[in-house]
């Protein structure tokens, strides 16, 4: 057989050597005998450093509170609206008995409560006074019969087809401030609630 027939190199063998020169390599990368003579890494100074105990336990209770305010977070915004709404439908139901019982007031009756709780100095209740009569007139001219479970957004639909809808929008946006607002209803409002009724009035 001649030299020629044989074969000088061979995928296989090409494998194995480069295997073999890997591993040569990582044990003289990461054998601690042989660093020891070498120069100290930018990162040698970790070897020698010792946390405290208690840092990993205050590391884990920061991960479970982050956690927990962010299902909480979750949550809220999943159902914060729903338990907002319901609590509103609930405060709606409960004074619907009282709004159901304050409707059987006469016209008259209801200007003249706003007089009286306007002398008292009680703005919240005397603008209370002239949306009641509002809605008692409402009634009474066959515009928007009386319904407890009617909203404030369906009556303001209702009056937008009769001059002058500013005006009962002011009456019905001071309402809902009565309602679900938190303000200070001052005598301004009063005069203003005074004064979207009278041009109501004048134009009826």
């Amino acid at each position: 057989m001649s030299a020629d027939a044989f074969e000088k190199t061979n995928l296989g063998w090409q494998v194995q050597q480069l295997q073999q020169q890997l591993g040569e390599w990582m044990e003289l990368t990461f054998s601690p005998t042989q660093r020891k003579g070498w120069d100290k890494s930018p990162f040698s100074w970790l070897d020698n450093l010792s946390l405290p105990d208690w840092l990993p336990k205050v590391f884990l209770w920061l991960a479970i509170g982050l956690l927990v305010a962010w299902i909480a977070w979750q949550l809220w915004q999943a159902w914060g609206y729903s338990l907002s709404s319901f609590r509103l439908r609930q405060r709606n139901s409960a004074s619907k008995p009282r709004q159901e019982a304050a409707i059987e007031r006469s016209l008259s009756d209801w200007l003249r409560l706003a007089q009286d709780f306007y002398r008292q100095g009680n703005y919240r209740e005397a603008c209370r006074a002239i949306y009641m009569a509002m809605l008692q007139r409402l009634n009474d001219t066959g515009i928007a019969p009386h319904e407890p479970s009617r909203t404030d957004g369906e009556y303001l639909q209702i009056t937008q087809q009769f001059p002058p809808e500013i005006s009962y929008q002011t009456l019905l946006t001071v309402h809902e401030q009565l309602c679900f607002g938190n303000a200070e209803i001052s005598s301004v409002d009063f005069d203003r609630c005074q004064q979207a009724y009278n041009e109501i009035d004048s134009n009826e």
